[in-house]
C-alpha cells in the first residue's frame, strides 16, 4: 500500500506537465544489441547539453533521454537499441525506480568529463583494454604521459586513465624475457631521454614525481582509473618514495638493502603491508598481485560484483552496473588485488569469492576518487606481447567491458548525488 501511494503521487507530479513529451530509453538489458557504443551515445548526448537519467539497476543499469530526432537518429546510426516512451510511461519508471522499498534510484547525468589517458609515445590504442574501449565507443580523450603530468597539465582534466604503466622504473620488469628486443631497448632509451630532459636523474625517480602529482591530482577533486600494473606499481612507487628498490639493470645501481624497512605504507592510496619481489628476473612487484604462474583455467575464473545500495551508495552501485553480476575472469601482469593488502578504507567492487581475490575496487581520497580494476584486457583472457589486439565489434555486450565504461560516467553526475 505504501509503495502505491508513493507511485501514485510521482504520477501526479510527473505525467501532467510531461504527458506529451516522448522519451528515449536505452536498455542495458539482454535486448541491448551494442551495450559498449550504448555509453558512447550517452557520452555524445552530454557533449550537446542534453541530460541524461542513469537508472541504477532498472534493467542493467538503463538510461533514459527525452526524446530528441538527432538523438534517436544517433541510436540507429550507432546500432543501439532503443525504446521510445511516452511521458506518462517515463513518470511511471521514474516512479518505480524511486519507490522507497526497491534497491534501484535515478542518477541524473548533466556533463561530460574531460578525459586523458596516460599512455608512452609509442602509444597504440590497442596496446590498453580502456583506450580499446574508448576508441570502439567513440568517446574522445587526449593523450598525455610524463611530461605533462609534471607540467601540471591535469588540470584540465576530469578524469585519468592510467595505461598499464610501470611506475616503480623497472621497465615492466620484462628484463629476463625481452631485454634483448628492439621494443625493449628503446622504451628505456625513451624514458631515460626524458627523465635527462626533466631533470631527474634516474626514471625511478621521474616516475615517483609522476605519482606524487597524480596523487595530488586526485585528492584535488580528480578521477583517476587503472588497470593491471598500473594499480600496484602506482601505490608501490607511492611507499617508496624515499627509498631505491630498483636494481643496477634498470637505474645503474643497487637497490637500498633496507628498502622494505623503509617502504611508506601512509603515503599509498589502496595498499599496505605489502612485502616487495626484489629479484629482478621475476616477472611480478610485489605480492599485491595474485596471478597464477602459470596461468589459469579460463573455464574455472570468475568473479562477482558485490551489490550496494543504489540510493544511499550511488557512486559503487554506478560503477558495478552491469546485466549480469558474475564476470569471466582475466589475467594480467597485475590480475587480482590480495585481500589482506587492501585498506580497509577501500571499497571492494568485485572479488573472487573463497579466494582472497579482489578483482575491482575504489577509494576516496580527498576530493577525488580512484578505482582500480585487475587484469589486462577482459575479452583475451592471457594476453601477451604482441598478440593481436581485440575486436570489440565481436564483443558488443561484454560485462568485463562495461565495468571500464561505468567509470567514464560516473564523473558525469550532479555533485550532490555523489555521496562517497
Amino acid at each position: 500500500m505504501k509503495r502505491f501511494f508513493f507511485s501514485l503521487c510521482m504520477l501526479i507530479l510527473l505525467t501532467g506537465p510531461v504527458q506529451a513529451q516522448q522519451n528515449i530509453l536505452i536498455p542495458m538489458d539482454l535486448r541491448q544489441t551494442d551495450h559498449l557504443k550504448a555509453y558512447g551515445l550517452v557520452y555524445w548526448a552530454l557533449t550537446r547539453s542534453v541530460d541524461v537519467d542513469w537508472l541504477l539497476n532498472y534493467r542493467g543499469g538503463s538510461f533514459m533521454i527525452a526524446h530528441y530526432g538527432f538523438v534517436a537518429d544517433e541510436c540507429r546510426l550507432r546500432g543501439i537499441a532503443f525504446e521510445t516512451i511516452d511521458g506518462a510511461t517515463a513518470a511511471s519508471i521514474i516512479a518505480e525506480v524511486e519507490a522507497p522499498d526497491v534497491n534501484t534510484t535515478v542518477v541524473r547525468l548533466e556533463k561530460a568529463p574531460n578525459i586523458a589517458v596516460y599512455v608512452p609515445p609509442n602509444f597504440q590504442p590497442w596496446d590498453d583494454a580502456v583506450t580499446l574501449a574508448l576508441e570502439y565507443a567513440d568517446v574522445p580523450y587526449d593523450k598525455v604521459w610524463d611530461e605533462e603530468v609534471l607540467q601540471g597539465k591535469l588540470s584540465e582534466y576530469d578524469w585519468l586513465h592510467l595505461h598499464h604503466e610501470d611506475f616503480t622504473g623497472q621497465y615492466g620488469k620484462f628484463y629476463a624475457s625481452f631485454s634483448s628486443y628492439p621494443w625493449y631497448i628503446q622504451q628505456v632509451a625513451t624514458h631515460e631521454a626524458l627523465a635527462k630532459r626533466l631533470g631527474f636523474s634516474k626514471v625511478s625517480e621521474m616516475k615517483k614525481a609522476v605519482v606524487r602529482t597524480i596523487k595530488e591530482y586526485v585528492g584535488a577533486g580528480g578521477f583517476m582509473f587503472a588497470m593491471c600494473s598500473a594499480t600496484d606499481t602506482f601505490d608501490i612507487g607511492l611507499a617508496a618514495e624515499h627509498t631505491d628498490i630498483c636494481d643496477v639493470m634498470f637505474d645503474g645501481d643497487p637497490p637500498d638493502p633496507d628498502c622494505q624497512e623503509k617502504l611508506d605504507f601512509s603515503k599509498s592510496l589502496g595498499f599496505e603491508n605489502f612485502t616487495l619481489v626484489m629479484n629482478p628476473y621475476e616477472y611480478e612487484y610485489s605480492d599485491i598481485d595474485m596471478t597464477p604462474a602459470f596461468g589459469g583455467n579460463p573455464d574455472k575464473d570468475f568473479f562477482t560484483l558485490f551489490e550496494f545500495s543504489a540510493k544511499y551508495d550511488p557512486v559503487p552501485t554506478m560503477l558495478t552496473q552491469n546485466h549480469v553480476n558474475v564476470i569471466n575472469g582475466f589475467l594480467g601482469q597485475t590480475t587480482a588485488f590480495r585481500k589482506s593488502l587492501i585498506k580497509k578504507s577501500v571499497t571492494l567492487l568485485a572479488e573472487k569469492e573463497g579466494a582472497g581475490e579482489v578483482r575491482y575496487l575504489h577509494g576516496n581520497f580527498g576530493r577525488g576518487t580512484f578505482t582500480w580494476y585487475g587484469g589486462h584486457d577482459p575479452e583475451d583472457y592471457q594476453h601477451r606481447v604482441g598478440d593481436p589486439p581485440t575486436d570489440l565489434s565481436l564483443h558488443k555486450s561484454s560485462p568485463g567491458y562495461r565495468l571500464i565504461l561505468n567509470n567514464i560516467l560516473f564523473p558525469a553526475a550532479k555533485k550532490k548525488q555523489m555521496k562517497t
